[in-house]
């Protein structure tokens, strides 16, 4: 399925159903009464967060959705039976905003109305429309018979757009194939497409790691940026603003993409791009990695070793492909988390 990350729909409740006026007339009974019952109400329409969707793609296929109405009241005191909500399953992760038009339909501007950061969150879009009140409610001691009942209300109408930013607690980051899917694929059950050519990666994916106190962490594998993200170029914004919702980023360069002389100068265009799209992006908690120690010989290994302890960063050495080194990323990971959530 295509990764779609932004939709609108239009959403509807349902009405109320209409009181019923309705006057008893039986057989021996001289002064029947108004019996008319209540009308039913109009479903509610409820978006619902699921984590078991990734895609808006369903919502740009179908953009209108409705309710049911409630059930007129009828005679003899029978009300009208409600009608049942809608729901709408979004991935967690969804903002939806409310968009309100002039009289030519042109945009006004928007309204964030929720953001589904749990599964199994329910809000309430659209409420459904109050049943009417029948007659028997209007009977009175001057007007033993009204023959007047209620109409029901009718229900509420949006128009939302739908924007999916992806929850995680780590994003991979790095230059197309720096080897963030192989490497998500050695830490967790997610099998991403792995290939050699850029790109390979063109929707976001997750991968859940439990360690042995069964306390779960989720990595979001971001696709491939370039220089000139910013700006849109490569796969552009539409990742970046998966990076927002994440708690903190691994870097992760490839040993091909190395500086030889400056290994670590490496990581500043991306984070260039981070900053430029948001300024606060660059402040966000970064472990750095260079990936394919495999493909270097001992020397060149030790060599770029010696040069990154120069410099006084901190940069993990790992091969995702043979694993070696990932158990201590891991265990750093961990670290990571747990002190941002004891803030």
């Amino acid at each position: 399925m295509r990764f779609v990350d932004e939709a609108t729909i239009k959403v509807v409740s349902g009405n109320g159903g209409n009181g019923c006026a309705s006057l008893r007339r039986e057989a021996n009974v001289p002064k029947g009464g108004p019996d008319g019952g209540d009308g039913g109400k109009g479903g509610d329409l409820i978006i619902r967060g699921s984590g078991r969707l990734m895609s808006l793609y369903d919502f740009r296929l179908k953009r209108m959705y409705i309710a049911k109405n409630g059930q007129g009241g009828m005679g003899r005191d029978r009300y009208g039976k409600a009608a049942d909500d809608l729901y709408l399953d979004l991935p967690v992760g969804t903002l939806i905003y409310e968009i309100f038009e002039n009289e030519e339909g042109e945009v006004i501007h928007e309204e964030l109305i929720a953001d589904l950061v749990e599964d199994g969150i329910e809000i309430v879009i659209c409420k459904g429309g109050r049943g009417g009140r029948g007659n028997l409610h209007f009977k009175t001691s001057i007007n033993r018979t009204p023959r007047t009942a209620e109409d029901g209300k009718l229900g509420e109408e949006k128009r939302i757009r739908l924007e999916l930013k992806i929850l995680a607690d780590v994003g991979l980051l790095g230059l197309p194939n720096a080897g963030k899917s192989t490497f998500i694929s050695q830490v967790s059950a997610a099998r991403p497409k792995i290939a050699a050519y850029p790109f390979t990666t063109l929707v976001p994916n997750l991968g859940v790691v439990e360690n042995d106190d069964y306390e779960r962490m989720i990595i979001a594998d971001i696709p491939g940026l370039i220089e000139g993200a910013s700006q849109g170029h490569g796969l552009g914004i539409t990742f970046l603003k998966h990076v927002e919702r994440t708690r903190f980023l691994v870097h992760i360069l490839a040993a091909e993409d190395l500086n030889r002389d400056n290994p670590t100068d490496g990581y500043e265009m991306l984070e260039q791009e981070l900053r430029q799209y948001d300024a606060e992006l660059g402040h966000k908690p970064q472990i750095k990695v260079i990936n394919k120690i495999d493909t270097l010989t001992p020397e060149d290994l030790a060599d770029i070793k010696a040069k990154v302890a120069e410099s006084g960063e901190n940069i993990f050495f790992i091969s995702a492909l043979t694993g070696e080194g990932v158990e201590l990323l891991l265990d750093e990971m961990w670290k990571h988390l747990a002190a941002l959530s004891d803030e």
